[in-house]
Parts: C-alpha cells; structure tokens; sequence
C-alpha cells in the first residue's frame, strides 16, 4: 500500500469499531502476545538501495537484509549463548555487528563483547579482533561513508588503557593511531575521524583531554569532581575542523538541553534548543558534521525537533499520513531522498514505510508483527500521582476494556535501568496481556527515571529500595483512593531492576501486595556492583555506583532480597535467562538458595536455557506469560 504524503488519508487504516459498553473483549492467545517482532532495527544502506533489518526464524535470532523492493533477502544467525548487540552499516557493502556474552574473567563473572563483520557479497562473517584484546571489543568511533575503514577503541591487553585502531575494511587490518593514556578510558572523534577527546578518572576526579587536529597532542583541559555541577559536562558532538560544538547541560535550567561549547576553552555558549519540562536526549549533525540537523526528547511519547523549514514540514506530512501513529524518521540514505519511517502507538506494534521524497510516495516496507485486532488492544493513558513527599510522579495507567473503572485488581509494573530509564507511550505484549486479563496496569516513573530533569533524576539516588520504592506504594494508594483498584488486590511484576523493585515489595510491604513476579530481577545488589565494576569503564562504574550508594552508609544488604530472604512470606514467581550478560543468572540462583536455606517453599523459580536479558525465542516468551498468568490467576485472580 502507497500514498502520497500530501494526502490526509493515512497508509495504514486501523479497524477502530469500538466494542459495546461493558463488553469485554475475546482472551488474547498467549502465543499470539508472545511473538516477537519479526522484522526490527531496519536501516537503510547509505545508497539506499537495501535495507539491514533483525528477524527470527524459528525461533532464532537473525541479522537479514533485503534489496529495498523485497525481492532478495539473506541472512545469517546469530550463534547460541550470544547477545544481539546493536548493527549498523559500513558502506554499502558490509555490515557490523556487535555482539556479547558472559565469560569468566580472572574466576569472576564478566561480560565480553566483540565486532563482527559480514560481507553482503560473499556472505562471510569474520570477527574484528586482536589476540589478548579487552573484554570491550565494540566500541566504534568512526565508521568511514564509503565503509573503506573504521576507527575502534579497544585494550592492547587486559593491562593497558584503551588504544584507537584504524581497521581497515574488509581485512581488518589494525593500526593504533592513537596510544594509551592514562588515566583514559573513553575516546571520541569528530564525523571526519578524527581523535579529538579522551575522557577518564583519575583521583577522584573526571579528566578531559582535547585537541583540535590529528597532528596536536592531547592536552587536559579539565579535572573536575562528578558532583562539580559547574564544570562536569558530556563529551558529544565537536564540529569538524573546528574548536566549535555541542554539548548536552542541565547548567542554567535544571534539564538537559542543547548549548555551543567550545573545546578548545571548555566554555558553554548560548543555548541552543531547550524543553521546559524534560530533558533533551539526543542531537545530531548534518552529513558533513558541520551543522545542527534536530534533537530528540520524550514527553509522554519521542519526539523530534527539526531545525530547518524542510525537515520540519516533513515531519509535518509524516504526522498526517499516518494520524494514529506515532512516527519518525529511522534511517535514511546518504543522499536523503530515501527515507525509513517507524510508526507505533501502544495498541499497534508498529509499521515500518518506506519514503521517497522524489516520487512522494511512501509505501509499507514490513510490520515489525502482526497485528492484533486493535478492538482487543487496551489503551494507556499519561497520568500523574502525588507522592508521599509531595513530589509529582509520572506514569502510564492502561485499563482493561470492558470493564468499570473500579475495584479493579491492580499490577504494578516498575521499568527496568533504573536510573536514566523511563516509560513512555509504546506498545507492550506483557501489559496487554495483562490488561485483556482483567487487570489495571501502573507504570510508574518513580524517581531516579530519565527525562525528567536533574532533580527529579538525582532524587533517585541512594534510593534503591527505600524512596524509588515508595513511589510505587503511593501510586496503589492513588488509585485505590481514586476507587479505580481495590487494594486488596495488589502484585508487582517487573523485570531487571523492575524485577528486584517487585522481588523488594513482596519482602519489604507484605502487607500491601499479594504476590510478586520478577524476571531477570537483581537480588544481590553488593554481587551486582563487583560484577558491573568488571562490566563498565572505570568512569561509567564510579558513577553508576555513587548513584546506587549515595552519600554515607548505604547498606546494600538491608534492601537486597537475597538477604532479606527470611523475611519473606508472600509468594513469588523467579525466572531468569541462562545466558544473561546484563544481570547475572546468579543473582536467581543465589535468591533460591537463600530461600531453601531460609526453609521457604512459596516460590517458583524457572531458568530459560539460551536466554538473555530478555527473550529470543518466542517460545520461551511463551511459557513465561503462561507461568505468569497461571501465577497472578491463583494469587490475584482478576475475575
């Protein structure tokens, strides 16, 4: 299906007859939810002419490409026990992928990355490597337009900081370009690849190196504390060929927002584009690095903002081709007359079109999976809450269709991260199936959540367990006050540190919650600092750490529920993927074990063989929405 932008007929028309009041719509097959999207992560070659995309075949995960008419597609699987990073294009002829596992490092967990590249032409993939390399081996800087070569920051060896390697392509051949310096761990160069910056910890203190050409040497333009708020900022963008660029500062408005930075004097100049409610979360330059393109920020849903008159009309046409979704542009060609544009919406899992601006034509590519009637999809609503503290929480209330608005069974579902994450309008199986269930979903974004400005992030810290868990108390006291749930029946589920938020309230609040339901939840949080100190750069794990601490004594093991095992007596639902590399399976494993040695029986515990941080398979998927439908039915039935 086509239409011509201009029109203000949409491409895609959505059966939306609503159903009759008070009539409920049909139970959603577990298997058609569990389905994952079989066509996700499209980019366009920078020719335009084929286009890079993930999907899964029986049940395997795939990095797959196509000519832009759908005529010939090949693929390749990703092999077992490996997490599916992230893939992008190296000209119009090869492709990266990163990819990632646990590994043990000095008999210790660890996660390890590594670069792959695939040759569209002869359809071999080689990994880019150097023997007794360290454990980060994805880390790109620079990839050439023509995909002739590409710029990768990795450890000679385990014992040096990190050296940047030219690697040419497609022999990936490496030559340092730029040597170890300590104390560096992260480097960064401008869109004509060159090494400018360098960023890394050293004596308490973040140290910034700079230099404007290839041919300078690196000099230290700051050392500042992280809690120095006047002189900390974000390495970003600098402008080719120039001391010029952009930095992202919560400085003079509290929120994140875009302002001129010159390297070279580590001044912040004038602002350039900022929100009054939330923080920006990215930008982007032109194809020739020079110039300012649009920013991107999440209200209630993303959105972008557009610098030119053109780009903003677009977007403009966009928006009425498509009125039921929410669309932007993904990926484009080099050339920008092709254009990727992703629509979704909560209750549609998206649509991927294809536009080209020449014809005016923009035509369905693929939907990233069937989708279901939207008659049996549930709507979610932004909404806000006090808390006990009087600060205002945001949030997501999905309510199940078909029934009254009140003394409904409610189920809290806290996002994972947790710092620097949040909700946000998009499609979600797990809160529709638990919707169609019958029951009221919560999402809240309870302090420490990203986008929401520096006080409302920082609120978080140190808060693990004690304030970040309060907003989800106070959100099931909002409701049950507004007579929309009955508190009486009240479970957590969540996943990552959303799983631990759920795993924490059935210990912590017994009183308040019937059941809770974690996947993939830390339990350990002492375990789970050792292991990310061993996972992030040296500057990402300080931080990180000061944000779970905070200031003074912050017993970790007082809020972890591996400790707090004993004090348990409701029931709980534990599962986990064997190969996690984000959240070790040893944080379930060791939360059983305390359970047994603690004489505890009211648990289930599952473990997903060739599983990660979340599902590849959806069979899998499958079995998890069966278990926890079967769990809330027998602890918190929504009839």
């Amino acid at each position: 299906m086509a239409c011509a932008l201009a029109g203000a007929a949409p491409a895609v028309l959505a059966d939306e007859t609503p159903t009759s009041p008070g009539e409920r719509p049909a139970r959603i097959a577990t298997a058609d939810l569990a389905r994952l999207p079989e066509f996700s992560d499209a980019k366009l070659s920078p020719d335009g002419m084929r286009i890079l995309f993930r999907r899964r075949s029986e049940g395997i995960e795939q990095v797959a490409y196509r000519d832009v008419k759908g005529e010939k597609t090949a693929g390749f699987a990703i092999p077992e026990k490996v997490d599916l990073n992230w893939i992008r294009w190296a000209g119009n002829g090869h492709i990266l992928i990163s990819v990632g596992r646990s590994t043990v490092f000095m008999g210790l967990e660890a996660h390890r990355s590594v670069l792959l590249l695939h040759d569209v032409t002869s359809g071999v993939t080689t990994a880019i490597t150097r023997e007794g390399q360290g454990l980060e081996g994805d880390d790109i800087l620079f990839v050439d337009p023509d995909g002739r070569y590409l710029l990768l920051s990795i450890q000679r060896t385990i014992y040096d900081y990190p050296s940047v390697f030219r690697v040419s392509l497609p022999d990936g051949k490496m030559t340092e370009i730029v040597r170890p310096r300590q104390p560096i761990w992260e480097w960064y160069a401008d869109d004509a690849g060159i090494v400018r910056a360098g960023v890394g910890w050293e004596r308490r203190k973040v140290r910034y190196y700079y230099r404007k050409t290839a041919e300078e040497d690196f000099r230290l333009i700051g050392a500042v504390r992280p809690d120095d708020k006047d002189g900390f900022f974000d390495i970003a963008k600098v402008v080719t060929g120039s001391d010029e660029g952009y930095v992202l500062s919560d400085e003079k408005t509290g929120r994140q927002a875009l302002y001129k930075f010159n390297y070279g004097t580590r001044e912040i100049g004038e602002l350039v584009y900022g929100n009054d409610q939330y923080d920006i979360d990215d930008y982007w330059l032109t194809t020739d690095g020079k110039a300012l393109e649009g920013v991107s920020f999440t209200d209630d849903r993303e959105r972008v903002e557009w610098f030119d008159a053109d780009s903003k009309k677009l977007q403009a046409q966009i928006d009425r081709a498509v009125p039921n979704l929410q669309a932007w542009v993904s990926s484009r060609s080099r050339d920008g007359n092709r254009l990727l544009i992703l629509g979704t919406a909560p209750d549609d899992p998206g649509v991927y079109f294809m536009l080209d601006r020449k014809t005016r034509e923009m035509a369905i590519v693929a939907a990233r999976m069937q989708t279901l009637p939207p008659e049996m999809l549930a709507v979610t609503k932004a909404v806000r809450y006090k808390a006990r503290d009087g600060k205002d929480i945001p949030a997501f209330l999905t309510l199940p269709k078909g029934r009254e608005a009140k003394g409904l069974p409610l189920i809290i579902l806290p996002h994972g991260g947790p710092y620097g994450v949040r909700n946000k309008l998009d499609y979600d199986p797990q809160v529709q199936l638990l919707a169609n269930r019958g029951y009221a979903v919560l999402q809240p974004n309870y302090r420490g959540s990203g986008g929401y400005g520096t006080e409302y992030g920082d609120a978080g810290i140190g808060q693990i367990g004690r304030a970040m868990q309060d907003d989800l108390d106070d959100g099931m006291d909002w409701l049950a006050a507004e007579g929309i749930v009955d508190k009486a029946r009240v479970c957590v589920v969540g996943a990552s540190y959303g799983g631990y938020a759920a795993l924490w309230a059935a210990i912590r609040n017994p009183e308040r919650y019937r059941c809770a339901a974690s996947f993939a939840g830390v339990a350990d949080w002492d375990a789970m600092l050792k292991y990310d100190r061993r996972y992030l750069t040296k500057t990402a794990s300080k931080s990180w750490q000061a944000r779970v601490t905070g200031e003074g004594d912050f017993d970790l093991a007082a809020v972890s529920p591996t400790q707090q095992a004993a004090r348990l007596t409701r029931p709980i639902l534990i599962a986990h993927g064997e190969d996690d590399s984000n959240v070790p399976i040893s944080q379930s494993k060791k939360l059983v074990a305390a359970l047994k040695k603690a004489g505890k029986s009211d648990y289930e515990y599952v473990a997903y063989k060739d599983e990660g941080h979340g599902f590849s398979d959806p069979a899998n998927q499958k079995d998890w929405f069966d278990r926890l439908d079967a769990f809330l039915a027998k602890h918190n039935p929504a009839a």
